[in-house]
């Protein structure tokens, strides 16, 4: 256990990884209040029906059962953080916390630690969905949608040009950009031999919230979260930034982590670990 934590150490003597890295996750619904309003329906429609005619509208526009990124709302907000020698997973506030703290809050993040951001899909859901949630709200998000005006820095390497490092999306990077090419984070987390999904996924999420078990959508996008960056270390392993025994002890942490939370469903995680 020593001699993990003294490599683990090591490891952020290395220019690179002095920056934290903030991977993260989002769950959302149908932002029913939006969708009422946008199409002037009926207030005594029930919450069913406000999504029934918003995918039907969708449906007949492109065939696609999936609202657009500006009818989702944010429930939950799940992040790893791995700072100096500190690795923490959690969900962004409290249970009852309304959608525009807990965007707040991950701005905020990104306000303090200047992270590398890290996703799956990221650019193509995650960031979006912030995007419009945080416009709607009057956020303060200066530091991510910095393009070189405040800092000359970002002009070279910022959170928003799609090739830039300050946002790594795992799935569009080693789908080389192409979308013909992308894979579910469940089954390359898998196929690396991580738990990937546990008994849930992002289709159930709708339903499990009108059952008022918004508890279990926060833990499952925590081990969403979990996967996204043991995916990562291994992206980090084959590109030459972390070697084997860097590597190892960063798993280890990972489990170290995980073991010292005493959750049901970390315990399920662990259990599902093959590797």
């Amino acid at each position: 256990m020593i001699e993990a934590i003294a490599i683990c150490l090591l490891i952020y003597l290395r220019a690179e990884v002095l920056v934290p890295i903030l991977v993260f996750d989002i769950e959302t619904i149908p932002d029913i209040q939006g969708i009422r309003s946008l199409y002037a329906l009926d207030k005594n429609l029930s919450d069913d029906d406000i999504v029934n005619v918003a995918i039907y509208k969708r449906r007949q526009k492109n065939g696609s059962d999936f609202l657009q990124h500006h009818l989702q709302k944010i429930v939950a907000i799940s992040c790893v953080l791995r700072e100096r020698d500190q690795l923490k997973i959690w969900t962004l506030g409290d249970i009852d916390d309304p959608e525009e703290e807990i965007i707040q809050r991950f701005f905020d993040g990104i306000e303090k630690y200047t992270p590398t951001l890290v996703s799956w899909n990221g650019s193509g859901f995650d960031l979006p969905v912030l995007n419009y949630r945080a416009l709607m709200y009057g956020i303060n998000a200066s530091k991510y949608l910095d393009m070189g005006e405040i800092d000359k820095d970002f002009k070279w390497n910022n959170y928003l040009s799609r090739y830039h490092t300050r946002h790594t999306d795992l799935m569009e990077f080693l789908a080389m950009f192409q979308g013909k090419n992308n894979a579910p984070l469940d089954d390359i987390a898998k196929l690396c031999g991580f738990p990937g999904k546990l008994g849930m996924d992002g289709g159930k999420v709708w339903d499990t919230y009108r059952e008022g078990d918004i508890q279990s959508i926060r833990d499952y996008c925590e081990t969403d979260v979990a996967n996204t960056y043991l995916v990562y270390l291994k992206f980090q392993l084959i590109r030459g930034h972390l070697n084997q025994n860097e590597y190892e002890a960063e798993i280890n942490l990972v489990k170290n982590t995980i073991q010292e939370y005493q959750k049901d469903y970390w315990d399920e995680f662990l259990s599902a670990w093959k590797s």
